[in-house]
């Protein structure tokens, strides 16, 4: 019981934790080796002597360093096959070799030669029998919780050598049964690879219907272009069966291929695209060597542009959050990065201009990057005097706050939302950028040119909080159904680490007041992003075509201000850039003695928390506001409850 107990508690180990346990084990292997070595020389037991120690001090010196370069540490026991036991004997012939050779060049007195041929046979035994037992033990512990019949059968998709790799790994592994291979190559066609045949994609579909009872298939072709993953993931997505992947090379260690790296189909893999080459010098501009600045750090975007930012290397990272967990979150996971960057995290609002100005002059921030928004549509609809007090106002603080301390740049990230907005949010955003513009034209009029002002505009991100996506999983997770707006609803989708990179990288870009847009490739139909989700998932979509089906999709009707489609541009004015998926908009924008007085009227209705009027104020800023619901203010229209 008391070993059941450790080999579950040492499963659920994290990875560096686990390669912790196996280095010391080998430590103590490497001690127990020696001294069983003096005791077969001496053919007595023989107690700790400066002789002993010294050697059993050469032995871990020697052997660790050997074993870390050799790889030993990057196998999981439980998976381990032909390629750990060869690099196991690799590294114990090293070991040897080495070990040999210092005790024939360097007499030690009390310590016979001999010492130095036993002790690599013994602890190449002793290593040997620790890996084979703890594998044992291990794979047994597994069986136990799973029971011998609740393997998951699998067709692996891709017959190279990360296939083949995986493949092996299973086999030794209790969790997964391999059955056959795929490939598009139809050089491997018909032939049998590790015991395993080779079929062509066409025959997955007999293959599932076959009597091998396929569960499962594991996209195992990490060289593969996302363009080509994503067609087959799409061929897959229609049939009967739970599919998973492994990840691109640029996230396996090494090239190694682990069972444990198989995961989930997440949606980024369905309509993410590949990347493309970014321009380092864009990158580096505003950020490396500098103060830079991040409000919202501790948001979907703010995070991930954290996370670019670090990696190039800034002087200092200040994050801005209003949320203390989410500033402790993201504050936390940049520290355990280990970079040479100062993190310094501030808890507080956009809201607050003494302490943006504050913060900005003590630190000597050079760069902005304002991420900090409320964005969920409908909860500003029924919160409009926060939502635009928040995205207005506190943009109109950070800019203000930037500008008088002389801040470089400023880049205030956007939305397609701000596009001929029917929202309060989407319109909010669109005066979010007016402020800027407004700003802009008045540094130039008065030849200032202090900070340069730039906005970058794009649509949905995949994963976000605010996405569709995670609560689609959740709905799946749960048996659905999986509630979808409207049948005809479209998006664009970016992944977030796609939209921050290129946000950056437009930031740089601007020469001040500019509209920067990013492309967001095709639009994507909500409804069927939701049936590729469940099909990818192993479930099927119930519908009148398919009573029997698993989960089934709802449409709720669509949300106060919410659109059918999304758009990136006002006008048709666009002007190309020198990167491909960045492009620099002609947009309307007002004076500042234009939208100065407007904002004073916008405020004063804030205060007196008027939805009625904050609403006209907002269409008269924004022609093209167009609300599609009506007042929705939840202090308005919400019937009191002791009433």
């Amino acid at each position: 019981m008391l070993l059941s107990r450790a080999m579950t508690a040492l499963i659920a180990f994290p990875r560096w934790a686990k390669k912790v346990v196996v280095l010391l084990l080998d430590m103590v292997l490497c001690l127990i080796a020696t001294w069983l070595a003096f005791c077969l020389r001496f053919d007595e037991f023989v107690s700790l002597s400066e002789p002993l120690i010294w050697t059993m001090a050469a032995s871990v010196l020697i052997g660790l360093p050997i074993f870390v370069v050799q790889g030993l540490y990057r196998a999981i026991y439980r998976y381990t096959g032909w390629f750990a036991t060869i690099a196991l004997i690799r590294a114990l012939s090293i070991y040897a070799a080495i070990y040999i050779l210092v005790f024939t060049i360097i007499r030690v007195e009390g310590v016979p030669r001999s010492v130095g041929l036993i002790q690599p046979i013994l602890l190449f035994i002793c290593v040997g029998i620790s890996r084979l037992l703890a594998k044992a033990l291990l794979n047994r512990q597994v069986v136990g919780k799973h029971g011998p019949d609740s393997r998951a059968v699998a067709l692996i998709y891709g017959a190279g050598a990360a296939g083949r790799q995986l493949a092996s790994g299973l086999r030794q592994a209790s969790g997964i049964k391999p059955v056959a291979f795929v490939d598009d190559d139809s050089n491997y066609w018909k032939s049998t690879i590790n015991g395993l045949r080779v079929h062509s994609p066409d025959e997955i579909p007999g293959l599932l219907d076959s009597n091998l009872g396929i569960t499962d298939v594991l996209l195992a072709i990490p060289s593969a272009t996302r363009a080509r993953q994503r067609e087959i993931l799409k061929q897959l997505s229609d049939l009967p069966v739970h599919v998973r992947i492994l990840p691109g090379l640029a996230s396996l260690a090494n090239g190694d291929v682990k069972v444990e790296d198989i995961r989930e189909v997440e949606i980024d893999d369905v309509l993410g695209r590949d990347a493309v080459q970014a321009n380092e010098e864009l990158l580096h501009q505003n950020i490396t060597g500098k103060v830079v600045l991040v409000t919202g750090a501790g948001g979907s975007i703010g995070s991930e542009l954290c996370r670019q930012i670090l990696a190039q290397t800034p002087k200092a990272l200040v994050l801005l959050e209003l949320s203390e967990f989410a500033l402790y979150a993201i504050e936390r996971e940049l520290t355990q990065l280990v970079m040479p960057v100062q993190i310094i995290p501030i808890l507080g609002s956009v809201l607050d201009f003494n302490k943006l100005a504050r913060v900005i002059r003590r630190f000597g921030v050079q760069t902005v990057y304002h991420a900090a928004a409320y964005k969920h549509v409908p909860m500003i609809e029924m919160n409009p005097a926060a939502g635009v007090w928040n995205n207005v106002f506190g943009t109109l603080r950070t800019v203000e706050s930037a500008c008088q301390a002389g801040v470089e740049t400023f880049v205030l990230v956007s939305t397609d939302k701000a596009v001929r907005p029917t929202n309060v949010m989407g319109c909010s955003k669109r005066m979010a950028e007016l402020v800027l513009q407004a700003k802009s034209l008045q540094e130039n009029r008065l030849g200032v040119h202090t900070t340069k002002l730039t906005m970058v505009r794009f649509g949905n991100v995949l994963g976000s909080s605010g996405s569709v996506v995670p609560v689609f999983r959740e709905q799946i997770k749960n048996g659905g159904p999986v509630t979808v707006t409207h049948p005809e609803i479209i998006r664009y989708f970016m992944t977030i680490p796609e939209a921050a990179q290129l946000v950056i990288q437009a930031g740089a870009m601007g020469e001040g007041g500019d509209v920067m847009v990013l492309d967001m490739g095709e639009p994507v139909k909500i409804v069927d992003l939701a049936k590729r989700m469940i099909h990818l998932s192993g479930f099927s979509h119930k519908d009148e075509a398919n009573p029997g089906g698993d989960i089934e999709i709802q449409f709720t009707g669509l949300r106060p201000g919410e659109k059918l489609y999304e758009e990136l541009l006002i006008g048709d004015n666009t002007l190309p850039t020198s990167h491909s998926r960045i492009m620099r908009a002609a947009e309307h924008s007002l004076r500042w003695d234009e939208l100065e007085p407007l904002l004073f009227e916008l405020e004063a209705a804030i205060k007196a928390e008027n939805s009625d009027v904050i609403r006209l104020l907002l269409k008269k800023a924004v022609p093209e506001f167009n609300p599609q619901s009506e007042n929705g203010d939840v202090l308005k229209w919400h019937p009191n409850p002791m009433s």
